[in-house]
Protein backbone atom coordinates (compact mmCIF):
# COMPACT_ATOMS: atom_id res chain seq x y z
CA UNK A 1 0.00 0.00 0.00
CA UNK A 2 2.48 2.44 0.77
CA UNK A 3 4.36 1.31 -2.53
CA UNK A 4 1.54 2.17 -4.31
CA UNK A 5 1.09 5.96 -2.78
CA UNK A 6 4.12 6.57 -3.53
CA UNK A 7 3.97 5.63 -7.70
CA UNK A 8 0.89 7.58 -7.55
CA UNK A 9 2.46 11.08 -5.89
CA UNK A 10 5.34 10.23 -9.04
CA UNK A 11 3.27 10.55 -11.69
CA UNK A 12 1.91 13.76 -11.62
CA UNK A 13 3.63 17.22 -12.70
CA UNK A 14 5.61 19.41 -11.14
CA UNK A 15 5.70 22.88 -10.49
CA UNK A 16 8.63 23.90 -12.74
CA UNK A 17 7.11 21.80 -15.24
CA UNK A 18 3.49 23.32 -15.00
CA UNK A 19 5.50 26.53 -15.08
CA UNK A 20 6.67 25.66 -18.26
CA UNK A 21 4.02 24.46 -19.86
CA UNK A 22 2.16 27.99 -19.25
CA UNK A 23 4.42 29.76 -20.49
CA UNK A 24 4.73 27.51 -23.87
CA UNK A 25 1.35 27.95 -24.20
CA UNK A 26 1.59 32.01 -23.45
CA UNK A 27 3.74 32.14 -26.09
CA UNK A 28 1.79 30.12 -28.81
CA UNK A 29 -1.29 32.31 -27.69
CA UNK A 30 0.67 35.85 -28.44
CA UNK A 31 2.10 34.23 -32.05
CA UNK A 32 -1.62 33.23 -32.76
CA UNK A 33 -3.06 36.86 -31.81
CA UNK A 34 -0.41 38.64 -33.84
CA UNK A 35 -0.82 36.49 -36.65
CA UNK A 36 -4.62 37.27 -36.55
CA UNK A 37 -3.93 40.71 -35.67
CA UNK A 38 -1.92 40.82 -39.35
CA UNK A 39 -4.75 39.26 -41.18
CA UNK A 40 -7.17 41.50 -40.10
CA UNK A 41 -5.34 44.61 -40.94
CA UNK A 42 -4.11 42.84 -44.56
CA UNK A 43 -7.73 42.50 -45.14
CA UNK A 44 -8.39 46.22 -43.74
CA UNK A 45 -6.17 47.51 -46.22
CA UNK A 46 -7.34 45.44 -49.26
CA UNK A 47 -10.68 46.06 -48.32
CA UNK A 48 -9.77 50.08 -48.58
CA UNK A 49 -8.00 49.52 -51.64
CA UNK A 50 -10.76 47.36 -53.74
CA UNK A 51 -13.12 50.49 -52.13
CA UNK A 52 -10.90 53.05 -54.03
CA UNK A 53 -9.99 51.47 -56.91
CA UNK A 54 -13.86 50.70 -57.41
CA UNK A 55 -14.62 54.37 -56.92
CA UNK A 56 -11.80 55.26 -59.05
CA UNK A 57 -12.92 53.52 -61.40
CA UNK A 58 -16.62 54.70 -61.39
CA UNK A 59 -15.24 58.24 -61.60
CA UNK A 60 -12.27 57.79 -64.82
CA UNK A 61 -15.38 56.15 -66.42
CA UNK A 62 -17.33 58.91 -66.04
CA UNK A 63 -15.02 61.27 -67.14
CA UNK A 64 -14.66 59.49 -70.08
CA UNK A 65 -18.01 59.84 -71.34
CA UNK A 66 -17.96 63.93 -70.37
CA UNK A 67 -14.56 63.95 -72.88
CA UNK A 68 -16.36 62.14 -75.50
CA UNK A 69 -19.18 63.70 -75.84
CA UNK A 70 -17.30 67.56 -75.99
CA UNK A 71 -18.97 69.90 -78.03
CA UNK A 72 -16.79 72.25 -80.20
CA UNK A 73 -16.84 76.04 -80.61
CA UNK A 74 -19.38 76.22 -83.06
CA UNK A 75 -21.85 74.62 -81.25
CA UNK A 76 -22.07 76.87 -78.91
CA UNK A 77 -22.11 79.87 -80.86
CA UNK A 78 -18.29 80.58 -80.59
CA UNK A 79 -18.56 80.40 -76.59
CA UNK A 80 -15.38 77.89 -75.08
CA UNK A 81 -16.11 74.41 -74.90
CA UNK A 82 -13.62 74.10 -72.30
CA UNK A 83 -11.99 75.79 -69.48
CA UNK A 84 -9.37 74.71 -66.75
CA UNK A 85 -8.56 77.17 -63.98
CA UNK A 86 -5.68 75.18 -61.30
CA UNK A 87 -7.97 72.08 -60.17
CA UNK A 88 -11.20 73.14 -62.06
CA UNK A 89 -12.31 71.70 -65.39
CA UNK A 90 -15.59 73.11 -66.97
CA UNK A 91 -16.15 71.34 -70.26
CA UNK A 92 -19.85 71.55 -72.41
CA UNK A 93 -21.19 68.06 -73.48
CA UNK A 94 -24.14 67.26 -75.98
CA UNK A 95 -26.37 65.15 -74.22
CA UNK A 96 -29.05 63.15 -75.99
CA UNK A 97 -31.43 60.37 -74.38
CA UNK A 98 -33.19 57.53 -76.73
CA UNK A 99 -35.51 58.61 -78.87
CA UNK A 100 -35.20 62.35 -77.73
CA UNK A 101 -33.01 65.20 -79.31
CA UNK A 102 -29.91 66.01 -78.31
CA UNK A 103 -29.40 69.40 -75.63
CA UNK A 104 -26.33 70.56 -74.05
CA UNK A 105 -25.22 70.25 -70.59
CA UNK A 106 -21.75 72.12 -68.58
CA UNK A 107 -19.84 69.48 -66.45
CA UNK A 108 -17.36 70.77 -63.82
CA UNK A 109 -14.53 68.19 -62.13
CA UNK A 110 -12.77 70.03 -59.28
CA UNK A 111 -10.65 69.00 -56.40
CA UNK A 112 -11.52 70.80 -52.96
CA UNK A 113 -10.01 69.76 -49.81
CA UNK A 114 -8.98 66.08 -51.09
CA UNK A 115 -12.19 65.82 -52.12
CA UNK A 116 -12.51 64.87 -55.95
CA UNK A 117 -16.09 66.01 -57.43
CA UNK A 118 -18.64 66.63 -60.31
CA UNK A 119 -20.79 68.81 -60.70
CA UNK A 120 -23.52 69.07 -63.44
CA UNK A 121 -25.90 71.44 -65.04
CA UNK A 122 -29.10 71.20 -65.84
CA UNK A 123 -29.56 69.86 -69.61
CA UNK A 124 -30.62 73.05 -71.67
CA UNK A 125 -30.77 74.47 -75.41
CA UNK A 126 -30.71 77.89 -74.06
CA UNK A 127 -27.26 79.16 -74.75
CA UNK A 128 -27.65 81.86 -72.09
CA UNK A 129 -28.64 79.13 -69.21
CA UNK A 130 -25.27 77.76 -69.96
CA UNK A 131 -23.37 81.23 -69.40
CA UNK A 132 -25.49 81.26 -65.66
CA UNK A 133 -24.12 78.07 -65.01
CA UNK A 134 -20.77 78.75 -66.31
CA UNK A 135 -21.00 81.99 -63.58
CA UNK A 136 -22.28 79.13 -60.80
CA UNK A 137 -19.28 76.69 -61.36
CA UNK A 138 -16.85 79.34 -61.41
CA UNK A 139 -17.68 80.48 -58.16
CA UNK A 140 -17.86 76.91 -56.52
CA UNK A 141 -21.69 77.03 -55.08
CA UNK A 142 -23.00 74.63 -58.01
CA UNK A 143 -23.85 71.04 -55.68
CA UNK A 144 -21.36 68.59 -56.37
CA UNK A 145 -21.04 64.50 -56.14
CA UNK A 146 -18.45 63.67 -54.33
CA UNK A 147 -16.64 60.88 -56.09
CA UNK A 148 -13.14 60.26 -54.28
CA UNK A 149 -11.92 61.27 -51.03
CA UNK A 150 -7.72 60.95 -50.24
CA UNK A 151 -6.71 63.25 -53.53
CA UNK A 152 -4.01 65.31 -52.60
CA UNK A 153 -3.42 66.92 -56.21
CA UNK A 154 -4.95 66.86 -59.74
CA UNK A 155 -3.08 68.42 -62.76
CA UNK A 156 -4.46 68.75 -66.22
CA UNK A 157 -2.75 68.87 -69.95
CA UNK A 158 -4.21 69.53 -72.98
CA UNK A 159 -3.57 68.60 -76.45
CA UNK A 160 -4.45 69.86 -79.90
CA UNK A 161 -3.08 68.64 -83.37
CA UNK A 162 -0.29 72.00 -83.76
CA UNK A 163 2.59 70.04 -83.32
CA UNK A 164 3.26 71.94 -79.49
CA UNK A 165 2.37 68.43 -77.77
CA UNK A 166 0.94 68.40 -74.37
CA UNK A 167 1.22 71.62 -72.50
CA UNK A 168 -0.31 73.19 -69.61
CA UNK A 169 -3.61 75.43 -69.99
CA UNK A 170 -2.98 78.84 -71.25
CA UNK A 171 -4.39 82.24 -70.30
CA UNK A 172 -6.51 83.54 -73.41
CA UNK A 173 -7.33 80.04 -74.15
CA UNK A 174 -11.14 81.05 -73.05
CA UNK A 175 -11.71 83.86 -74.81
CA UNK A 176 -15.23 83.94 -75.84
CA UNK A 177 -15.93 84.87 -79.79
CA UNK A 178 -19.30 84.77 -82.16
CA UNK A 179 -20.16 82.64 -84.33
CA UNK A 180 -20.08 84.98 -87.00
CA UNK A 181 -16.61 86.60 -85.79
CA UNK A 182 -15.40 82.94 -86.67
CA UNK A 183 -16.52 82.38 -89.61
CA UNK A 184 -15.71 86.16 -90.95
CA UNK A 185 -12.39 87.57 -89.30
CA UNK A 186 -13.27 91.01 -91.39
CA UNK A 187 -16.25 91.87 -88.74
CA UNK A 188 -13.61 93.35 -86.08
CA UNK A 189 -12.47 90.46 -84.61
CA UNK A 190 -9.37 88.40 -85.04
CA UNK A 191 -9.97 86.01 -81.93
CA UNK A 192 -9.46 82.15 -82.90
CA UNK A 193 -10.93 79.23 -80.95
CA UNK A 194 -8.44 76.58 -80.54
CA UNK A 195 -9.82 73.03 -80.84
CA UNK A 196 -8.49 70.60 -78.10
CA UNK A 197 -8.55 67.44 -78.95
CA UNK A 198 -7.04 65.65 -76.06
CA UNK A 199 -7.26 65.87 -72.06
CA UNK A 200 -4.43 64.50 -69.55
CA UNK A 201 -5.52 63.78 -66.05
CA UNK A 202 -3.40 63.31 -63.38
CA UNK A 203 -4.45 62.14 -59.75
CA UNK A 204 -2.04 62.33 -57.04
CA UNK A 205 -3.65 60.14 -54.27
CA UNK A 206 -2.24 60.49 -50.55
CA UNK A 207 -1.29 56.45 -50.53
CA UNK A 208 0.33 56.47 -53.47
CA UNK A 209 3.70 57.04 -54.55
CA UNK A 210 2.83 58.04 -58.23
CA UNK A 211 0.47 59.94 -59.67
CA UNK A 212 -2.55 58.08 -61.70
CA UNK A 213 -2.36 59.53 -65.06
CA UNK A 214 -5.28 58.79 -67.84
CA UNK A 215 -5.76 60.40 -71.46
CA UNK A 216 -9.42 61.32 -72.93
CA UNK A 217 -9.97 62.17 -76.12
CA UNK A 218 -12.29 64.93 -76.62
CA UNK A 219 -15.60 64.63 -79.08
CA UNK A 220 -14.84 60.95 -79.91
CA UNK A 221 -18.52 59.89 -79.87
Amino acid sequence: MPSDTRVARDTGFTLIELLVAISVLGFIAVLGWRGLDSITRTREILSRELEQARGLQIALAQWQTDCANAVDADVLDGRAPLVIEGARMTLARRVQAEAQPGVLQLVTWRLRDGVLSREESPPTRDLSALDAWWQTAQSGSAPGIRLQQGVRSLALRVWTNDGRGWRRWEPGNSTLTSRAALMNPQAGSTSTQILWRGVEVSLQLEDRPAPLQKIFMLGTM
